[in-house]
C-alpha cells in the first residue's frame, strides 16, 4: 500500500498535546477508510505537523483527518522509505 507524508501548517504555533489528541482521533477513525496513521512529528513553534500514513490514496488519508477532527493537511506527498 502507498505511504504518504502530509504536512499541516497552523498559524501561531501548535501544542504537541493538541496534536496527540488529533492523532488519537485519527486512529479511532482510520479503519473505516482502510488507512493506517503510523507516526507524526511536530514543530510547535513553527506550527508544523508531519504525519506518516499508509493509505490506498491521498484522498483516503485526507478523509480520515476530515472525519476525525477537520484538520486537513496543506500538502500531501507520496513517499518511499529509505535508510
Amino acid at each position: 500500500m502507498p505511504i504518504y507524508m502530509d504536512v499541516h501548517t497552523v498559524d501561531g504555533g501548535v501544542a504537541i498535546d493538541d496534536v496527540a489528541k488529533a492523532h488519537l482521533a485519527d486512529l479511532q477513525t482510520q479503519g473505516r477508510h482502510d488507512v493506517s496513521y503510523l507516526r507524526y512529528w511536530v514543530d510547535e513553534a513553527r506550527g508544523k505537523i508531519f504525519c506518516l500514513v499508509e493509505a490506498p490514496s491521498a484522498q483516503a488519508a485526507a478523509a480520515v483527518h476530515r472525519e476525525a477532527h477537520g484538520l486537513v493537511a496543506d500538502e500531501v506527498y507520496q513517499v518511499q522509505e529509505g535508510s
